[in-house]
């Protein structure tokens, strides 16, 4: 039984036309029912308009963009995999895969822009752009992932004060509140030092955050009043695993680990910010 799941896991090493076309009408399937779904659930609340573009660049900090470069990027990292595991050449994989996130982001893109609501934002179009970027362009340089884009979340007293902005319970504020999301960039230090005795798994991170955000914009208006926020950016310097280059023989842990590695791992970090400067955390999520 353990043989039969190991070898399911297990990326082809030939072309499975099988698994290939598995893969293909799965995710045409999800990503256009998700689509409809957006379309009829969610943009159905707000009026249609003419296609028009915003300029979101200044708002929240621009933490909502590198969401954006996150979500490109691990869907396009998702995308590229399973074509892997389906035997696709690796031109394919890149061309076909890794460009997941970056069209499936474009399209939703489309549709903020026919809403009053909302519209085109050709920040959020670079972002996506960016986030394909850095897994093409790591692919054809390195043939390997030597720098990956991960997330971590802590809650905040943000979301309380505005719960239908910020979120309301733990999932919602994690996708949310933009105050205690952190965007990093995980780097592999022995994959650039291939004959030193570092070890495989440890990377050094580099992260940024914000805080004090209520809104995306700093004029927030509450019952005519203007409400003070004390908007910041945080940097961070950190060390983080790289949860793939742990040895197992199980493709089936490899997958997992694959999927979790998208988290930043908790470790000491150092913050660097514009109003206390310098704040250590014994542990940082």
């Amino acid at each position: 039984m353990f043989a039969q799941h190991n070898n399911f896991f297990k990326p082809s090493d030939t072309l499975n036309t099988k698994r290939r076309n598995a893969v293909v009408i799965s995710e045409a399937a999800i990503g256009g029912l998700t689509l409809l779904g957006l379309n009829q659930l969610w943009y159905a609340d707000y009026e249609r308009s003419k296609f028009h573009t915003i300029d979101d660049n200044n708002e929240w900090l621009q933490m909502d963009k590198f969401g954006h470069v996150f979500s490109s990027y691990q869907l396009g990292k998702f995308g590229a995999q399973t074509l892997r595991w389906s035997g696709v050449s690796q031109k394919d994989q890149l061309f076909y895969g890794a460009t997941l996130g970056f069209s499936f982001l474009t399209a939703v893109e489309l549709l903020d822009g026919f809403s009053s609501e909302w519209g085109f934002s050709w920040g959020d179009f670079t972002a996506n752009t960016a986030g394909a970027g850095l897994y093409i362009s790591q692919e054809l340089l390195w043939e390997e992932q030597r720098i990956v884009m991960k997330y971590s979340f802590h809650r905040t007293q943000y979301a309380a004060q505005r719960p239908d902005k910020l979120g309301n319970g733990l999932l919602e504020e994690a996708l949310k509140d933009y105050n205690g999301q952190t965007y990093w960039l995980s780097a592999n230090v022995h994959s650039f030092f291939k004959n030193s005795k570092i070890p495989k798994w440890l990377n050094v991170a580099v992260g940024y955050g914000g805080e004090g955000m209520l809104s995306g914009n700093e004029d927030l208006i509450v019952d005519n009043m203007l409400v003070k926020q004390n908007r910041q950016r945080q940097f961070y310097l950190s060390l983080d695993m790289d949860l793939t280059k742990i040895k197992t023989d199980s493709e089936l842990l490899k997958s997992i680990f694959s999927v979790f590695n998208s988290i930043k791992v908790p470790f000491p970090t150092v913050e660097f910010n514009g109003k206390s400067g310098v704040k250590f955390h014994s542990v940082y999520f």
